[in-house]
């Protein structure tokens, strides 16, 4: 598929070519969601914790006598019921983690690519440069691709001056092409690459 090809002052200089198979195929919104679950599940820490009775300090003895009293028979102060008292079915120390294939997790990122693609929200720019960090000069190049929103910067190696540049921009984010998540394609409006971060993508995702 063709796509603009942008130049750092939101110039159309061109057109970029973008594989069919990775931003133009039918999205499958079902792997997509599996693949978010997936993600968000394994960035939990699963290290919540309560004690049952058998755990909390004390409540050795029985706090009164069974019979002859007028109350309720207790063996223990720690029983569920009391004050101090365990929990029951209460949190323990578990894994969330989530498996998928790697062919699953794949056509996942080709099918939030290509959703990006069909609203027009990927913005392919020719290079990402800049002498020295500085923020308003990243807020006008975004603001020449016409970027109101939200932006996922892409980029093929680390760079970090467009990362500090990018850095005091409350809703845009840079990230190393090699490391493309659902999470981010779906968690932001707009998709900014460079040519050399499209050819990262295409060719990991590639068939």
């Amino acid at each position: 598929m063709q796509v603009p090809l942008y130049n750092q002052n939101g110039q159309q200089i061109g057109t970029a070519e973008l594989r069919d198979d990775i931003f133009a195929i039918e999205p499958n919104r079902a792997v997509m969601h599996q693949a978010l679950v997936r993600q968000l599940a394994n960035a939990r820490q699963g290290n919540a914790d309560t004690k049952t009775r058998a755990e909390v300090a004390g409540g050795g003895g029985k706090p009164w006598r069974q019979k002859g009293t007028g109350r309720a028979r207790q063996g223990s102060t720690r029983a569920p019921q009391w004050r101090h008292g365990g929990v029951v079915f209460g949190p323990t120390p578990r894994a969330y983690t989530q498996k998928m294939p790697l062919k699953m997790r794949r056509l996942a990122l080709r099918s939030a690519l290509s959703a990006k693609a069909a609203e027009q929200q990927i913005r392919v720019v020719d290079e990402l440069k800049l002498d020295m960090p500085k923020t308003r000069a990243m807020e006008s190049i975004l603001g020449g691709l016409s970027i109101d929103s939200s932006a996922l910067i892409l980029l093929a190696d680390a760079n970090p001056t467009v990362q500090k540049s990018a850095m005091n921009l409350p809703d845009v984010k840079t990230l190393r092409a090699s490391y493309l998540n659902v999470r981010d394609l779906l968690g932001y409006d707009f998709l900014v690459m460079p040519l050399d971060a499209v050819k990262v993508i295409e060719g990991y995702l590639g068939k």
